[in-house]
């Protein structure tokens, strides 16, 4: 997989709500990651929030399963 297919999806101030994302989209067949999960861990609310990456021609089914999801 190559850098620059992935993109960022969400970001989380929370690090549990990242890894519940990312479960429900690799549940679908989603290919999902979180970038910076140990810095959002270990510094301040904000500072490096944890990112939801997705492979870009993944995007718009994975912000429709989220959207779906949230709905419920």
């Amino acid at each position: 997989m190559r850098e620059e297919n992935l993109i960022v999806l969400r970001e989380y101030d929370s690090i549990n709500d990242a890894e519940w994302d990312r479960s429900i989209l690799e549940g679908a067949g989603i290919y999902a990651t979180i970038r910076n999960e140990l810095m959002s861990n270990i510094y301040p609310v904000g500072f490096a929030p944890a990112q939801l990456i997705v492979e870009s021609s993944d995007l718009t089914r994975a912000e429709e399963i989220l959207k779906a999801y949230s709905a419920e």
